[in-house]
């Protein structure tokens, strides 16, 4: 029992470090070898697109407005070119909370397939730096010299050189997400007058000095140290949660190869046998006068060959074959490896794969959990609920108030009044002329001093009118007035209010 136990432990002590820090604490950079595969070719387009949409957004525009934008300091946030201002905040938030909750279910079915695919940090760090690196340094193994070479002028200048870029491209990042802040039209404004934007161009410095260190230094420790996802990942995931997984049904017992040295017939498994019968003379004489071809086999009964060729090429320094780790970004480097490693030892690809752990264990299917289906549910009524609210959404924003401290003046021809203040926020990209019209009963509605009723786009106005109605209409201390907003002939909305009179006495 106790030999059990310490085997366990001895199996999982790879859980009490990560690759990334060494005993002592200190940095430990990983140089993980090149990918190269099928899954690395799809991931590098789905790259490219990623990154054209990147590059591209901020200079589209919807009516002289940029398509996304999130300027916090204004509190203004533009979202496929409609406008959400301060009082929308609430439809903002619940599609924030829709989308925790869609990241939540995704994560559950699928495991962490967004953080290889389609995160930022993953895609900038090894689709864009990581394979300039590539080119300048070298492959893992010319980089580990390079590392522990002394400074002389080549290392200098490639350290000068990847240094000079890495920044270069810094800047060019913190520049398009600030672009998304503040609009590339604004962004433009500050690069062509740098002078009279001192602290922008502070901040944006300051910025570019962060990315650089992410991506020089930092690295994968923004995926394991900082990134809250990463741990989410282990209350989330369940036996059904479909992950970059080794298929240890397959692969093990784990065994390593032996090469033997076999004539041509032999490495493809036909005899020297009657070899009229099934060759011609031709192909007999090849095989014969052929030299000796190197052939492997495993010593284990597993397809694993222990070769450590998932390691080397996992830009988090693990182990997969030890299961799903905090450190795993699910960027498939593993799987190209293996199947290159299978195909070369004629065994069938896949011990490394997208599965699950009952898939593996028990070879069946991903089901249809509870669990899932709760949380669809919940992430249904939440979608339901900001599709509402989002086609709901008026325009134009008003709230009517009357006038504080006045009750109701008598006019002098008889008629009663009342006096409101309208607030108006138009929350498109056009103005919008308004006409304000009585709804449930006659009446005059008179604006003050002649007040402009054109709301500018993406403005706020206030509106100061009598609404003037004969006595006789007024049938006690409350009277519930409908007013009407219209733009032209359509009505926008209809807001309603009190109309104060004179207490009527049975």
């Amino acid at each position: 029992m106790k030999e059990e136990t310490s085997t366990t432990l001895t199996q999982e002590a790879f859980r009490d470090s990560v690759a990334t820090i060494t005993k002592e604490g200190k940095r430990n950079f990983i140089h993980p070898k090149k990918p190269k595969g099928r899954m690395y070719n799809l991931r590098t387009i789905a790259s490219i697109v990623y990154l054209v949409i990147f590059f591209t957004l901020p200079f589209i525009k919807v009516h002289g407005e940029p398509l996304l934008m999130f300027n916090v300091l204004d509190r203004k946030f533009i979202i496929f070119g409609m406008i959400f201002w301060p009082q929308d905040f609430f439809i903002f938030g619940i599609g924030m909370i829709t989308f925790i909750v869609f990241v939540i279910l995704f994560t559950v079915v699928f495991g962490r397939i967004f953080c290889g695919w389609a995160c930022p940090q993953t895609i900038f760090m090894e689709m864009v730096f990581r394979k300039i690196e590539y080119l300048i340094d070298g492959d893992a193994t010319q980089q580990k010299l390079l590392a522990a070479m002394p400074w002389n002028g080549t290392k200098i200048g490639k350290r000068g050189l990847k240094f000079l870029v890495f920044f270069a491209l810094s800047f060019l990042i913190a520049n398009f997400f600030l672009a998304y802040l503040i609009s590339m039209d604004q962004l433009l404004f500050y690069v062509t007058h740098p002078a009279e934007n001192i602290g922008t161009l502070i901040s944006l410095l300051g910025f570019t000095t962060v990315f650089f260190f992410v991506f020089w230094w930092f690295r994968e420790q923004a995926c394991i140290v900082v990134c809250p996802y990463g741990r989410l990942q282990g209350v989330l995931l369940d036996k059904n949660s479909i992950v970059v997984a080794y298929d240890y049904k397959r692969g093990e017992p784990r065994g390593r190869l032996t090469k033997e040295k076999k004539t041509a017939w032999e490495a493809v498994g036909q005899p020297p046998v009657n070899l009229m019968h099934t060759a011609t003379l031709a192909q007999v004489v090849v095989a014969e006068q052929s030299p000796l071809v190197p052939t492997f086999h495993a010593e284990a009964g597993g397809d694993c060959i222990d070769c450590f060729a998932c390691v080397r090429v996992c830009p988090t320094g693990i182990d997969i074959r030890n299961g799903t780790q905090l450190e795993c970004v699910n960027c498939t480097a593993c799987i190209d490896a293996c199947d290159a490693i299978m195909v070369s030892v004629n065994k069938p690809t896949g011990l490394i794969r997208y599965a699950s752990e009952n898939s593996i264990r028990e070879r069946v299917q991903l089901h249809f959990t509870k669990r899932i289906q709760a949380y669809t549910a919940v992430l249904s009524l939440l979608i339901a609920l900001l599709v509402f609210l989002l086609v709901s959404r008026t325009d134009l924003d008003a709230t009517l108030m009357r006038t504080s401290g006045m009750t109701y003046t008598t006019m002098p021809d008889g008629r009663l009044a009342n006096l409101y203040n309208l607030k108006l926020a138009n929350k498109t990209h056009l103005d919008i002329p308004v006409t304000l019209k009585l709804e449930n009963m006659d009446g005059e509605i008179t604006l003050i001093n002649n007040a402009a009723t054109l709301i500018k786009k993406e403005s706020y106005a206030q509106l100061q009118f009598f609404v003037k109605i004969d006595r006789n209409k007024i049938k006690g201390w409350k009277t519930p007035l409908k007013i009407g907003l219209y733009d032209a002939q359509k009505r926008i909305k209809t807001i309603t209010a009190n109309f104060m009179g004179p207490e009527v006495y049975d």
